[in-house]
């Protein structure tokens, strides 16, 4: 199984950056970052795949995955209503804050822990997936200082109420070797994605030739580069029509030349063409509204 890193971006310098309800459940994404991820999910059962680890949750699922673990989208798959909350926390969290402040002391060993993949039960999970649930609503002041009491809470979690998903830290030193080349493309990807990208200029990056940038690309993420391009700049799209932006304004902001060839894209990755999921979004937030 081929694995993707992730670039995360934040737009602001921040230690933390949270997906608030993130729909990628029409994606594959078995990736990788250097951030550690808490991640909640609710109103569906599905399969969580941590490192090596795989098994089913139903209704419900928090977990805190590690620097560098691969793992896949919790969503993959899934039908129908549900909610979900990711948030990501700087790898520089633990030296720049933790470090330096004796009163978060607590949460360094529950970081050292995230390494072998944490899943939370019980009473905690359904505690902290109510609080990740507002933090979107927050101003960064609140909601740092509501991360940092998510993170004590967790930190203090009676070890009956979680579980390890493996047996030894999953560091994965062999995909930290990967990280500079493959950040490299992502980065200017993520930066250039609203344009039209060559893989000429993209293959220069890494100075290597069409040929050869293809087969590494291919080779080290199993997918080609334009369908790579095409599925971030659709998830791009996904998130913009999330927002509340028009099917016109979306298809142009993350980077198709044409409504024909956004529209045929968008039903190859989604199995739906835009406007049927533009109206599902409508609907799902009615429903959101009517039911508090």
């Amino acid at each position: 199984m081929k694995v993707q890193l992730e670039n995360i971006r934040s737009d602001q310098k921040s230690s933390f950056r949270l997906l608030h309800n993130p729909k990628l459940n029409d994606l594959f994404f078995w990736h990788f970052h250097p951030e550690y991820e808490l991640v909640y999910i609710e109103g569906a059962d599905g399969t969580r795949h941590v490192g090596e680890h795989i098994s089913r949750f139903q209704q419900s699922d928090l977990v805190l995955i590690g620097s560098y673990i691969p793992h896949l989208n919790f969503d993959y798959g899934i039908k129908g209503n549900y909610r979900k909350e990711v948030l990501h926390i700087a790898p520089s969290f633990d030296a720049n804050v933790l470090d330096h402040i004796n009163e978060l002391s607590a949460v360094t060993p529950l970081l050292k822990r995230s390494q072998y993949g944490i899943a939370f039960h019980g009473e905690i999970k359904e505690e902290i997936g109510k609080r990740m649930k507002q933090l979107h609503a927050m101003d960064s002041f609140d909601r740092f200082l509501e991360v940092l009491r998510i993170m004590k809470l967790l930190s203090e979690t009676d070890p009956a109420n979680y579980e390890l998903l493996h047996n030894y830290p999953i560091l994965s030193d062999k995909l930290k070797s990967r990280q500079l080349r493959l950040q490299t493309v992502y980065a200017f990807v993520s930066e250039n994605y609203t344009r039209k990208i060559t893989v000429t200029e993209v293959a220069g990056l890494l100075n290597l030739g069409n040929e050869a940038f293809c087969r590494y690309f291919k080779n080290v993420t199993g997918t080609t580069f334009t369908t790579f391009l095409n599925q971030y700049r659709i998830t791009q799209a996904k998130r913009l029509l999330l927002s509340g932006k028009n099917i016109n304004e979306t298809f142009y902001e993350s980077g198709f030349e044409s409504l024909s060839y956004f529209t045929r894209v968008f039903k190859k990755v989604t199995g739906e063409n835009p406007s049927t999921y533009l109206k599902k979004i409508k609907n799902e937030e009615k429903g959101e509204i009517h039911h508090g």
